[in-house]
């Protein structure tokens, strides 16, 4: 026979735990080594069977401030979660079915923390609002023990709320004993519980009681502990109440206690079936102290400079483990926090101008300059411009007016052909007044006098005719586009001596041919125009003069079909002769930029002729030179 401490050991190992905490290896079912856990359903040693999942994402779009209903959590529901997706200026709220606000009601916004309601614990977080792109959520383990319904404080567009909890399964109806072989049972149905403990005791209706359970032959089989009759539970006190005021509980104690001395002994000696149930008992009923509530800082208004952020504080009071809103009039002994304050997440950055205005994009009439403008963090580098105030950016391009632009003459070469085959004829060159682009002397305007597009020229003696004698018309004036060609009309008097001329009176009685007309040969394409000389940029010991040349079609448009080796020289050098001093010392230039004087031909006003005497004298003397040259021409013609 086993002594009486291996008895006690036996007992220990086969016997069911009591109200003790469980140790490693203990199952579910608090047997050791049983290897049983907790189902998602709550069943220990289940397989997830007995209830469903139930989950889903809200994602309508709200237009209207307030509270909109999400989703309704039923009676029995466990595995509560409801989740923001993104973290928003939204808030969730909760309520139960007969009307009780558990969080965030009455447009009151509730701390993160945990909240009771519908028979269960709501664990409601909300993450800092700064730092975390996380939503808030609430989250309890059930079951809950009313229907719930779930509502959004809408205050900006919908990011998404995700929800899941757990209903159980309705139970299946029993069905009748099946005489079935054990081994054609299907889907557990056969007449046997699959859900049975595995462990109960079974029942021999034969024997009109229970018998023990069979066991393996290696098993030592389990003593029941005798009954003791000598230990009774017996009240020892109470624990300390829940809470310190605002209503909270506290519950008697039992201690297993020998009846022959009174003395505590281990409560395995007390039948546990014959423990009292826990009293409760309601304690420190009178009303805590009002408080100051105060929420978490808001986001800053600005993300970069001062800018401010806002908090709710709300008068709080505790009773019956809930805290109520109260009127603030109850908060009147503590001094009220800040719900405003100044805030400021970095520096701004700022616009910076890099680089002086560029030159403007025409060297005349109206263009455009630009410069470099960028934004600039704090610490100096470049950052996009969406980081920097656009009201405040600088101009980075803008208009520019460099004056008129100057007008010259432009020509072509004299043409090589006369109009008369012999005796005087003409030639003929082409003349536009245009706009110039010349980048480096102004040039002059265009001015009055239009240079000559026709000169006489000599082509040698004719020799008489009879009559009105007309020669063959001379070649076209031009080689292409539009001029003129002549021929020679005279009047001839034939005699014995020959032929002489007799004077135009003399043919009077007889029609005079035409001597001239207009002739067109082809249209001339693009041929090389240019201006005149302008000015040279130094009177003396070698300068420099320019003129515009444009290639024009026969539109007068700018082209690119001219011949580039045909194109006249654009610039030029002169004034090569040493300069030599002034004569008279009176007359000099006051200003370094007179040719700007002569070229726009202001020496005619006295105030210019006396500031720029000796630009605007050797301008007088080269126009004097001119007219000589002119006059010698035309003797000579």
């Amino acid at each position: 026979m086993l002594s009486g401490l291996a008895l006690l050991l036996l007992v220990c190992v086969h016997m069911r735990v009591q109200g003790k905490p469980r140790s490693q290896g203990l199952g579910c079912d608090e047997y050791l080594g049983s290897g049983k856990v907790m189902d998602r359903c709550g069943v220990c040693g289940g397989e997830n069977t007995t209830c469903r999942l139930v989950s889903g994402v809200f994602k309508h779009s709200l237009t209207k401030i307030g509270y909109h209903k999400i989703v309704e959590i039923p009676e029995g529901a466990t595995k509560i979660n409801v989740t923001e997706m993104v973290k928003s200026r939204n808030y969730l709220a909760l309520r139960s079915r007969s009307g009780r606000s558990i969080i965030n009601g009455n447009w009151a916004i509730d701390r993160p923390g945990k909240y009771e309601g519908a028979g269960t614990m709501f664990t409601y977080r909300r993450p800092n609002e700064i730092r975390s792109t996380a939503g808030e959520s609430f989250l309890a383990e059930g079951p809950t023990n009313e229907i719930l319904d779930v509502y959004m404080i809408f205050q900006q567009p919908n990011p998404g709320i995700h929800y899941e909890y757990t209903i159980p399964e309705k139970p299946v109806d029993p069905q009748p004993p099946n005489h079935r072989p054990e081994g054609n049972a299907v889907n557990g149905q056969g007449g046997y519980d699959i859900h049975r403990n595995t462990h109960q005791e079974n029942y021999n209706p034969a024997g009109g009681g229970r018998d023990p359970p069979r066991l393996p032959d290696n098993q030592v089989p389990a003593v029941q502990p005798p009954r003791r009759r000598d230990y009774n539970w017996k009240i020892s006190g109470t624990t300390e109440c829940s809470a310190s005021c605002g209503k909270g509980f506290r519950y008697s104690i039992f201690h297993c206690v020998s009846r022959l001395n009174q003395g505590q002994v281990s409560e395995a000696l007390c039948d546990s079936s014959s423990k009292p149930s826990l009293q409760e008992e309601a304690c420190n009923l009178q009303p805590c102290p009002a408080f100051w509530d105060i929420g978490e800082w808001s986001e800053c208004s600005t993300t970069c400079g001062l800018g401010m952020q806002h908090r709710q504080v709300l008068c709080r009071q505790i009773y019956a483990n809930r805290t109520l809103n109260v009127h603030t009039s109850r908060c009147e002994h503590l001094e009220r926090p800040e719900i405003t304050s100044s805030c400021q997440l970095k520096i701004c950055s700022e616009w910076q101008v890099r680089s002086e205005w560029s030159a403007c994009s025409v060297p005349c009439g109206l263009g455009q300059r630009s410069r470099e403008v960028r934004c600039v963090s704090n610490v100096g580098d470049f950052v996009p411009d969406e980081e920097c105030n656009m009201n405040l950016r600088p101009v980075d391009v803008e208009n520019c007016d460099m004056g008129s632009c100057a007008k010259s003459w432009f020509y072509t070469e004299w043409g090589n052909r006369c109009s008369a085959e012999c005796g005087m004829g003409v030639r003929t060159r082409g003349v536009l007044c245009l706009t110039n682009h010349v980048s480096g002397l102004p040039l002059e305007g265009c001015g009055s006098e239009r240079p000559q597009n026709s000169q006489v020229c000599n082509s040698g003696a004719c020799e008489n005719r009879i009559e009105w004698f007309t020669g063959p018309w001379s070649q076209c004036s031009a080689e292409c586009g539009a001029g003129s060609h002549q021929r020679a009309v005279v009047c001839l008097m034939k005699s014995e001596e020959g032929l002489s001329v007799v004077p135009p009176y003399e043919c009077s009685s007889l029609d005079r041919p035409l001597g001239q007309q207009s002739c067109t040969l082809k249209a001339c394409g693009a041929k090389w125009f240019h201006t005149d000389w302008s000015a040279c940029s130094k009177t003396c010991e070698g300068g420099f003069r320019v003129r515009e040349v444009r290639c024009l079609s026969d539109d007068s448009l700018p082209s690119d079909a001219c011949d580039q080796k045909l194109k006249p020289g654009g610039r030029e050098d002169c004034s090569p002769e040493p300069c030599t001093p002034n004569i008279d010392e009176n007359c000099r230039d006051k200003y370094f930029n007179c040719n700007v004087v002569v070229q726009a031909r202001l020496c005619v006003y006295d105030y210019y002729k006396t500031s720029c005497c000796a630009s605007c004298s050797r301008v007088a003397q080269k126009q004097k030179q001119s007219v000589q040259r002119q006059s010698v021409q035309r003797s000579r013609s």
